[in-house]
């Protein structure tokens, strides 16, 4: 999966991706420091590479949460582990599943902003199948299924077009056949905080999203009062538009 997602960057990206400088670059006065990532389901934290080396090489401290995709509690955990690992203000951001986590973990006191990218976003009570369902289908939530186990996972044979339409074909078909499953019982399970109904909270809307509806996510936005920038990206927009998704997460990093 690693080399996979590394791959696509690169390609798509011209190689630089993954050739950030060294640190001698520091944020801008006044801004949070720190960023925290935290990745969704179906793939892992190397999603956020090409976003996380273009923040290192501006002088921040940017950490990838590795998410055991096992219940939203464990991911959760996973993420307060990264948080409590930080000094000063953090920018906490996710994708997709990872904004139920970060709205259940974005409570902690260091976290100055939330940015959520191509992204599900629960109120208190609401669960990731709650949001699932109440939404119009789209061709990639159509497409996932349980396995023997309980453990969810996207029709590969899907995969490429609903979650990566605008990556190399032969990379989104690989990583359709390497996906990384999500635990059921994480799709059940309802968050009981809302962090964003506290913190500065910011929205990357793909707009040829094919898992959540880009109307879904102007809704959710619209119901967080977040401030959106549109990317005309699919739900790998993280990978594809890292660029701008970079832009968002650094104009968080100054939210008061």
């Amino acid at each position: 999966m690693r080399s996979l997602l590394l791959s696509a960057a690169s390609v798509l990206m011209g190689g630089a991706a993954f050739t950030a400088p060294a640190k001698s670059a520091q944020p801008p006065s006044g801004a949070a420091h720190n960023i925290v990532l935290v990745h969704g389901a179906f793939v892992d934290q190397t999603s956020w590479k090409p976003v996380a080396d273009i923040l290192s090489g501006k002088g921040y401290n940017v950490m990838l949460v590795e998410n055991p995709l096992t219940s939203l509690a464990a991911d959760v955990d996973a993420t307060r582990q990264a948080l409590a690992k930080q000094i000063g203000r953090t920018v906490l951001v996710g994708h997709s599943w990872g904004c139920v986590v970060i709205t259940q973990a974005g409570d902690d006191p260091k976290v100055s902003a939330l940015v959520y990218v191509s992204a599900f976003a629960p109120d208190v009570g609401q669960s990731l199948a709650t949001l699932a369902s109440s939404g119009p289908a789209t061709e990639g939530a159509a497409a996932i299924h349980p396995d023997e186990k309980g453990n969810l996972y996207i029709d590969p044979k899907v995969f490429p077009s609903a979650v990566a339409a605008d990556l190399p074909q032969r990379i989104a078909e690989s990583l359709a056949n390497s996906q990384l499953p999500l635990n059921h019982t994480a799709f059940e399970a309802p968050v009981d905080t809302a962090a964003w109904r506290d913190k500065p909270t910011f929205y990357v809307i793909s707009t040829e999203d094919r898992v959540i509806a880009p109307e879904v996510q102007k809704i959710f936005a619209a119901r967080m009062h977040a401030r959106t920038t549109d990317v005309a990206g699919s739900h790998a927009s993280l990978v594809v538009h890292a660029g701008e998704v970079a832009a968002v997460i650094e104009e968080a990093a100054l939210a008061e």
